[in-house]
């Protein structure tokens, strides 16, 4: 980080800019916004992307960012970019085609549309970065594959919480810890939540209902916990994962048996602890003289210890990742490889043969992590892929849906780059 930090102070100080291209203008997207305006040295945030313009030039207002322009083909915008402006538009492929920005960030949270950008964006040589967990867990090693074909970057941000749980783990690697569990706090999970249910409290914290239905039915920890596992090669110790209670994070040594994980490691959460907006990391060390250190420094008696982090400030954090990527040509978080981890979709209540499946944080389904030999052996169906789903089939409470249940949108990019990863690491 101090060495990021060096850099980005360099830029400014040779008047040179990291220039970012920003997809969205939602609550994730406004705070990164705020970081690369108000705060960060050595990046400018030269255009932003949005459905909806007008929500795009209101995020920009409120940040009393000026003077914007708006863009509808290349020209425009690249010439705006030139000229210092803040360039707004509602077509993201204009960012991703442009000579004059480095980098894109996605925080759209959006499977289909995200695909487009990211495919887009590595075409064009741009480094990717993703506020984006769900696109990240449905289709993050095939982009990963065509982004280093393309000799691009491909991270998710740092601040989310597998970015932060990826950093705990590099650290404690360096200090001679071996990593056996990465994990999450909840507060919260109800599979039953909807959008209905959850859109008072989406309207007093600046989110949409379906973004916080899914981080309240256990859809989002699912990606976020996947995205980590397919980083590290870590899977899940059985379906959904445990999901312990307990009161403080330092408890968590004690509930998930080490015997068992010390050698397949795993990925999990617990609820209801405190700090509540942190991850920890399960780590050991049979080292005796080691351990004597540990419990000098008030760790425990070992071997196995509870490292944490209290908090991630997701989007704040991000555009560390951006430098990361442009001056380091490092990402902060990728898979490793083959998929370990997958989100598969479950009925969030019965569903009657010709239903369509409204995704994400929706009103139908929900999703659980499982490991990817699992999904792939019984052909379930990825959550990142049910947005449009048709059912050809009556669907019982909380029953696993199946490739074999739906008929799929025709034409979607998801689907072809899905199939395409299936089928580039089917032997492992």
């Amino acid at each position: 980080m101090i060495i990021i930090d060096k850099k980005l102070e360099e830029l400014k100080n040779n008047s040179q800019l990291i220039r970012v291209g920003l997809v969205g203008a939602g609550f994730a997207a406004k705070g990164f916004m705020l970081q690369l305006i108000t705060s960060t040295p050595g990046m400018k945030l030269s255009a932003v992307s949005n459905r909806t313009i007008d929500t795009a030039e209101e995020a920009l207002k409120e940040l009393n960012a000026s003077p914007i322009r708006r863009a509808d083909n290349q020209n425009d915008l690249d010439s705006a970019i030139k000229s210092g402006e803040y360039v707004i538009t509602d077509n993201p492929m204009l960012l991703c085609n442009s000579s004059y920005i480095d980098a894109i960030v996605d925080a759209t949270g959006e499977v289909e549309f995200g695909a487009k950008v990211a495919m887009e964006a590595i075409k064009n040589k741009k480094h990717i970065v993703l506020i984006n967990a769900e696109l990240d867990a449905t289709l993050g090693p095939i982009l990963k594959k065509y982004a280093d074909a393309a000799g691009v970057i491909y991270t998710q941000g740092d601040g989310d919480q597998p970015a932060v749980l990826m950093n705990l783990i590099r650290e404690v690697k360096m200090w001679g810890f071996k990593p056996i569990l990465a994990g999450n706090i909840k507060s919260l999970i109800d599979a039953r939540r909807t959008p209905e249910t959850q859109k008072a409290f989406a309207e007093a914290h600046f989110q949409r209902p379906k973004m916080i239905t899914s981080f309240a039915d256990g859809t989002k920890i699912a990606m976020e916990m996947a995205t980590i596992g397919n980083a590290v090669g870590f899977g899940v110790g059985k379906r959904g994962m445990f999901g312990h209670r307990c009161e403080r994070v330092e408890q968590a040594v004690n509930l998930f048996p080490f015997e068992e994980i010390k050698d397949r490691p795993i990925v999990d959460y617990i609820l209801g602890a405190e700090p509540s907006f942190g991850v920890f990391v399960l780590a050991y060390s049979e080292h005796p003289i080691k351990q004597r250190y540990m419990k000098v420094y008030k760790m425990g008696n070992g071997p196995v210890y509870t490292f944490y982090r209290p908090y991630h400030l997701s989007p704040i954090e991000t555009p560390a990742s951006v430098a990361r990527a442009v001056l380091m040509k490092d990402a902060t978080l990728a898979p490793v490889g083959r998929p370990f981890c997958d989100v598969i979709t479950l009925a969030k209540k019965d569903l009657k043969k010709g239903e369509v499946l409204d995704g994400i944080g929706g009103f139908t389904c929900y999703g659980v992590i499982e490991n990817y030999d699992v999904s792939l052996k019984e052909n379930l169906l990825s959550m990142g892929l049910t947005d449009g789903c048709v059912l050809k089939r009556d669907i019982k409470q909380d029953e696993v849906i199946t490739y074999a249940d739906v008929e799929r949108p025709d034409g979607r990019l998801s689907d072809k780059l899905r199939e395409e990863q299936t089928k580039h690491f089917k032997n492992g």
